[in-house]
């Protein structure tokens, strides 16, 4: 039987803990300190990236100045989690020998898991390993873990979600709040779960590390003795502790850039609304969120493929999506795998550039009567704009036209159609648009430019692409659309009483496309 110290270091800042990390890690590889089991949390929360991720990428920096939430960097690699206080984290320092390891490996992280899933299974919670590296139940991740190496020793470590505050994750991690819907921030909270949500009550802290470190014995045949640090760690930790609070530990690593996109996509068994994080550089999926209003056969279904997906590249996508459908996975009636592939490989295209628009410009076009990468190729003859961007006290409100009298963005929007040769027009009605779609195309115009809400989009895509001619839809700017305010039946009479934001920008970027490929005019 070996020896293992167990050891409690409680509450510390981020850099704090990070230096500890770095500390035993490089004690123990030395021989100089024992393997070590440690349980730790992070006061004040703290946001921890990875070790490979850029802060600019991940953190939404002013919430968490505001908040006094702590920024830091991990020595593991894997994405930015939001850590507080609530949560336990756990983490096991050794040599590789005393588990059985000559590497890291997916097979060793379920293995140095399985203290901590058979610790929730104990309280009745009915916890599992999901590959690559999350402990979840029924589906929702309630343990992310990770792991990196020094000479002869592993660290191995994850955070437990106790009692958790999904909101304040929501937030601090760099989601775009603003630009998503309710709905769509409920589906990225409903991925995780925490133990009191699981047994409706919140277990002591101490309890929980008891029944992980039995656990812990259990398996490995160890003999755990609570112990501190010893007088050289708490020396070496004096030392290393300014270096990882420092800028240059926490921003100066990670040279990928990671941006968000989101396509729609419409499909007989409902809209799906992919949400995903990927590098630039490669294409590569770091995550994604398979949002929308479909079914889903088994439910969890969805969040298994979502971590099937992650580090995926574009190419590997269709595979990954066919294999797990053909394994019955999932099913999800009226879409099948080839709709799947669909919407993520349209919210990818619009992550490498090649649209002349930035991923986050491309993430807010949507396209009528084709793909968006085939779309943005033709030349474009009529721009469009909705008369709900009007100040409702114009003359010009509910009429064709626009006197430019600089109050609003249709004016700007009207002189930089007119530069680029389009004909503008006002639609003051959905009636007017079918009337106007259809004369586009008895004139065999080639493509539309126009401005409207999403909810406008996913409702008459169809109606739009009767008319047979494709287009590009910018959406408005982030105000309440006549929608979110359940008034689209007035909207579309030509009778609402409220004011859109043109998105006068993005409309620009949009125009000056002038062919697939090439870049906005400066």
């Amino acid at each position: 039987m070996s020896v293992w110290r167990l050891l409690d270091t409680g509450p510390r800042t981020a850099a704090g803990n990070m230096a500890l990390d770095a500390v035993l890690l490089d004690s123990i590889s030395r021989g100089a300190s024992p393997p070590t089991l440690r349980f730790m949390s992070c006061s004040p929360p703290a946001v921890l990236v990875g070790a490979f991720q850029r802060v600019e990428d991940e953190v939404r920096e002013p919430y968490c100045s505001e908040r006094g939430i702590d920024v830091g960097r991990r020595l593991t690699g894997g994405g930015a989690i939001y850590f507080d206080a609530s949560q336990i984290g756990w983490e096991i320092v050794c040599r590789r020998d005393l588990v059985g390891a000559s590497r890291p490996s997916p097979a060793l992280y379920e293995r140095l898991s399985l203290p901590v899933m058979e610790a929730l299974r104990s309280l009745g919670i009915p916890a599992a390993f999901r590959p690559r590296n999350d402990i979840e139940v029924a589906g929702r991740k309630i343990s992310g873990t990770g792991g990196t190496e020094q000479g002869d020793a592993i660290l191995f470590q994850g955070t437990l979600l106790v009692d958790f505050d999904a909101g304040a994750m929501v937030r601090a991690l760099r989601v775009p709040v603003e630009k998503l819907r309710r709905r769509e921030i409920e589906s990225l909270v409903d991925r995780v779960t925490w133990i009191s949500r699981e047994i409706g009550r919140t277990p002591l802290r101490a309890d929980l590390h008891g029944r992980i470190a039995r656990a812990f014995g259990d398996l490995f045949d160890a003999a755990l003795e609570a112990s501190g640090l010893t007088p050289a760690e708490e020396r070496a930790l004096g030392d290393a502790i300014g270096m990882y609070a420092s800028d240059g530990w926490i921003r100066g690593r990670g040279k990928r850039s990671v941006e968000q996109v989101r396509s729609i996509h419409p499909t007989p068994g409902g809209m799906l609304r992919p949400v995903i994080r990927c590098d630039t550089r490669r294409t590569r999926i770091e995550s994604v969120v398979l949002g929308g209003d479909f079914f889903a056969y088994p439910r969890r279904g969805v969040f298994d493929l979502e971590a099937r997906l992650k580090g995926a590249r574009a190419c590997d996508v269709s595979g990954i999506v066919h294999a797990f459908f053909e394994g019955g996975g999932i099913e999800i009636p009226g879409a099948g795998p080839g709709h799947v592939t669909s919407a993520i490989l349209e919210a990818l295209e619009r992550c490498d550039g090649s649209l002349g628009l930035s991923p986050a410009q491309a993430s807010s076009v949507f396209a009528v009567g084709g793909r968006l990468l085939d779309v943005v190729r033709l030349p474009r003859t009529h721009l469009l704009l909705p008369y709900c961007a009007k100040p409702l006290d114009c003359e010009m409100r509910s009429r064709d036209g626009c006197e430019r009298c600089g109050s609003c963005g249709v004016g700007a929007a009207y002189d930089m159609g007119e530069e680029a040769g389009l004909e503008v027009r006002t639609i003051t009605s959905f009636e007017h648009l079918l009337d106007t779609l259809s004369d586009l195309g008895r004139s065999g115009a080639t493509s539309f430019v126009g401005s409207c809400c999403e909810a406008f989009y996913v409702k008459h895509r169809e109606d739009m692409e009767s008319a047979g001619v494709p287009g590009m839809l910018v959406d408005l700017s982030g105000t309440e659309t006549c929608y979110d305010l359940g008034k689209g039946g007035l909207a579309h009479d030509g009778d609402y009483e409220g004011r859109s934001e043109i998105d006068v920008d993005l409309l620009r970027a949009v125009i000056d496309v002038r062919s697939w490929g090439q870049a906005p005019r400066s």
